[in-house]
């Protein structure tokens, strides 16, 4: 079996994926954890299709009033060429013909594979790209602090990696920053099912609660690292200026149809390939094998295993594809790359 090939813990949930390493964890005389026991029963399950079909309604209705509104653009995407946030492209424009600017961080680990999807993909659906590269002397500090400590709350690195988390706060902050520069009512994120959950697929903006996040997260830096950092987070007066044009985030994979192999499939019709320089949990970043490694060495556990457990629970995958995914060895090729580009 492949699983026999697997870093499968001594310790583990019978029915989904998580380590006895897991903050939190406990598990019952069946060996269920304690996060599996809460799962709804079957009949609450059916209850699911119900709630995302109401949230197709609301995206709907939200599409009807927004469309068309803003100066230029309708929506705002968090775009890293990698299959979840294409199709979230694919899905918004062909099901709803909206007016999409597609923004892109390149934080220097893109692989080359995700920057030709990127063209692809926007060039087929006739979508702007908006590429944003900090430069190697503000990035390089950031991942290498974050490659060596944790700087961020334990409830956070429950979910992501140190370098990760670092990562998505910068684009986060760009994103928003640029919806309320150019008057863009919604921000789309292709994150998955397993990310999070359906309850905030479709939500406003709080401005008030933004700021204190983001404060929470500059803070989290050492001063000169913040000070390289400052002007791709919100400045405070937005807050105030923008205060009535936050816009609302959706993330549509958690009420569309979820399916890694249709999607996958999907995309190669329009030209996207798999890169074949990134780890199982990633289709664009090359630092994410490292960022995986030290998170597992720093904490004993996997930092996608939250993700890909809640997904196993929902039966969006099967149970030997969240052990393989999660507890197969980090690729040792992607691992040196990153080690050897942050000493540079």
């Amino acid at each position: 079996m492949i699983t026999d090939q697997l870093n499968i813990p001594k310790q583990i949930c019978k029915r989904c994926i998580l380590p006895g390493t897991f903050p939190g964890i406990k598990f019952n005389e069946n060996g269920l954890c304690n996060h599996c026991q809460k799962q709804i029963d079957s009949s609450q399950t059916s209850n699911t299709s119900t709630k995302k079909r109401n949230f197709r309604y609301r995206l709907d209705a939200l599409v009807h009033d927004l469309k068309g509104t803003a100066p230029v653009y309708d929506i705002i995407v968090a775009y890293s060429g990698g299959k979840d946030s294409s199709y979230i492209l694919k899905l918004l424009k062909e099901q709803y013909n909206l007016r999409i600017l597609a923004m892109t961080l390149d934080n220097h680990f893109v692989s080359p594979a995700a920057i030709e999807n990127i063209k692809v993909i926007t060039d087929k659906l006739a979508i702007d790209t908006l590429i944003i590269r900090p430069p190697w002397a503000a990035i390089k500090p950031m991942f290498n602090l974050t490659a060596q400590k944790d700087i961020f709350s334990k409830t956070t690195l429950m979910r992501a990696s140190s370098i990760c988390t670092a990562c998505i706060g910068i684009v986060k902050s760009i994103v928003l920053k640029t919806a309320l520069e150019m008057s863009i009512p919604l921000v789309g994120y292709g994150w998955s099912p397993g990310q999070a959950p359906i309850q905030s697929a479709i939500l406003k903006t709080n401005p008030q609660l933004i700021q204190t996040n983001q404060k929470v997260l500059i803070n989290s830096f050492p001063l000169e690292l913040k000070e390289k950092l400052n002007q791709y987070f919100i400045p405070d007066s937005y807050f105030k200026t923008f205060k009535e044009k936050f816009p609302h985030n959706i993330h549509p994979l958690a009420f569309f149809d979820y399916d890694e192999d249709h999607i996958k499939k999907e995309l190669k019709k329009m030209g996207w390939k798999s890169p074949e320089d990134t780890d199982s949990n990633s289709s664009n970043c090359r630092i994410n094998a490292y960022a995986n490694q030290c998170h597992i060495l720093r904490h004993g556990f996997h930092p996608y295993v939250w993700e890909i457990a809640n997904m196993v629970r929902q039966n969006i995958m099967t149970r030997e594809q969240g052990l393989i995914k999660i507890y197969s060895d980090q690729n040792k090729e992607m691992v040196s790359y990153a080690k050897e580009k942050l000493q540079q």
